[in-house]
């Protein structure tokens, strides 16, 4: 091999020029501008253009009046997100939300208990000692549990009074009735008509009180949750057109998706997750393999992942597609 033939295996060339946009981002030369900032994420790479793909695809479900679905795991109520979700939920951009039961559990509890900011390398053994549990870098007192267990059994027995089996949804609403916090996510569902579907319901410490109540005070008491899928998948084949923002996967995610099969797909949708595809889990699926399924309706450009943690992204598709 000569030194040409070496020199155009390291440098090749190209013979043509990309038809897309240059590479640049935002300058913060002069005034900033928080819009413009965002604006430029498009042109920035990696994942801050794939948040620019979602916020446009968010505001094209507003502008095309979408049925909107959001669905998160419990760890957003857990976070600071809480007032975020609640804020989407107050000002009618939500139609319909998919959650866990960890979500009603913690919303409950911060409507009068605070969680506290904590740190990853915490001294588990002196934790556990002190009755406090650690959630990522937050700290969560068990004084929490001990009174959300007092305030559940009162709901229950007027929630159980009239009708001894119950769905999710119900459960969700008639518990937000009761709360008075503005920041509550399930407050603001049940003052504004938002169904709250729940389909894990017995997951957290919701359903462990369900089993010590049912087990110590009504053996009839019980939660039916296909009535509530029937209601999911039944709305969904009468909405013009649905819109999915997926924050997290699992069952929320997944419960989106699957009820959207029934009338051909969903039509706008932005997952943001930190969940790996290569496991073949469902949490780390991107939405192209939903196309496959019949999930979501096949157009290249009417959904986007973004691959990032949620407390860093998801506030900012908020202040772009929605606040601004």
């Amino acid at each position: 091999m000569d030194k040409d033939d070496s020199h155009s295996d390291v440098v090749p060339g190209s013979d043509e020029e990309p038809d897309t946009p240059d590479v640049r981002g935002y300058d913060f030369r002069g005034e900033f501008d928080f819009d413009e900032m965002l604006d430029a994420y498009g042109t920035t790479g990696f994942q801050a253009t794939q948040l620019a793909e979602a916020i446009d695809i968010a505001e094209r479900m507003q502008e095309a009046d979408a049925t909107v679905y959001l669905t998160f795991t419990s760890n957003i109520i857990s976070s600071g997100l809480r007032e975020t979700v609640a804020y989407l939920v107050r000002e009618g951009y939500v139609d319909v939300v998919i959650t866990t039961s960890g979500s009603l559990t913690e919303d409950v509890i911060k409507t009068a208990k605070p969680f506290k900011m904590g740190k990853w390398d915490a001294d588990e053994a002196s934790l556990r000692e002190r009755g406090i549990n650690r959630l990522g870098n937050l700290f969560v007192p068990s004084d929490r549990y001990v009174w959300l267990e007092e305030y559940l059994y009162d709901f229950f027995e007027d929630f159980f009074a009239e009708e001894k089996v119950r769905t999710p949804t119900s459960f969700a609403r008639e518990l937000g009735e009761t709360l008075e916090d503005e920041d509550s996510v399930l407050k603001q569902a049940a003052d504004n008509d938002v169904p709250v579907y729940c389909p894990a319901l017995t997951d957290s410490e919701v359903g462990n009180f369900l089993y010590y109540y049912r087990q110590g005070y009504d053996s009839e008491v019980g939660i039916e949750i296909l009535d509530d899928y029937d209601s999911l998948i039944e709305d969904g084949l009468l909405a013009d057109s649905t819109g999915l923002i997926a924050v997290g996967g699992g069952v929320p995610k997944h419960h989106a998706i699957m009820t959207n099969l029934f009338r051909g797909g969903a039509d706008y949708v932005v997952y943001i997750s930190t969940g790996m595809e290569g496991d073949g889990s469902l949490s780390g699926a991107p939405p192209n393999e939903a196309v496959s399924w019949g999930k979501i309706k096949e157009n290249q450009t009417n959904y986007t992942q973004v691959e990032a943690e949620a407390t860093l992204v998801f506030p900012l598709l908020v202040a772009k597609a929605f606040k601004q």
